[in-house]
């Protein structure tokens, strides 16, 4: 759970950093890439901020899959942001087949967080 948080928080700390130094130390590398930087830095946010919701889920619940979500988020964030942040730079365009393996990392996590979430017993009753 610790490291969930942590991770989490390295990598939210990460896109802001990444985006800003993208929207102005890159800005003349970019050009058209910009936008595919931009949704890089996006992705990276939005699963950092799901590494932090399992991060809070394990301290709640000891759960296979919260963890295995958290390590899903993190492995998309690598592939898909990574490879977007590199393509975007290099202009090399076969980093984009990248792209989709770290998309399933992140459809498998979100399915493995819905999932553990579904099997929680106090889910349901709450609502």
């Amino acid at each position: 759970m610790k490291k969930a948080l942590i991770t989490g928080g390295i990598f939210a700390m990460l896109s802001v950093a990444i985006g800003a130094f993208g929207a102005h130390a890159l800005k003349g590398i970019l050009g058209a890439n910009a936008a595919t930087w931009e949704t890089g830095v996006q992705y990276q946010m939005f699963h950092s901020v799901g590494i932090l919701v399992c991060g809070q889920l394990l301290m709640k619940e000891r759960s296979r899959l919260y963890a295995s979500a958290a390590v899903l988020f993190s492995i998309g964030i690598i592939l898909f942001s990574g490879s977007l942040y590199a393509l975007s730079i290099t202009k090399i365009s076969i980093l984009g087949a990248i792209t989709p393996f770290g998309g399933f990392a992140f459809l498998a996590g979100w399915l493995c967080l819905i999932i553990g979430a579904a099997r929680q017993n106090s889910f349901f009753s709450r609502y």
